[in-house]
């Protein structure tokens, strides 16, 4: 089982979001700790930092994987039209 880390922008970005849209997005992060690459996830081609990304309707989790010491490490978390602006 990984353990999960969120960046604190991307608590800050998780918390501005509607409560059911939030909630679907701390239920896929759950999730991830136990799949770190669940079906639908993505690598990011143009990443230096090994992001993934995954979807909850609208909206992109980005996370970097490092299987060694089993952390997930939670970057961004946005809507999918701004989100990439972001990298």
């Amino acid at each position: 089982m990984y353990q999960i880390t969120i960046k604190p922008s991307a608590k800050k970005d998780l918390k501005k979001l509607p409560i059911s849209i939030a909630t679907k997005i701390a239920d896929k992060i759950d999730l991830l700790s136990v799949e770190p690459r669940p079906v639908g996830c993505k690598k990011l081609k143009s990443s230096h930092d090994n992001l993934w990304r995954v979807r909850v309707n609208d909206y992109r989790i980005l996370y970097r994987i490092d299987d060694n010491i089993q952390i997930i490490d939670i970057h961004y978390i946005g809507n999918r039209k701004d989100i990439y602006d972001l990298l």
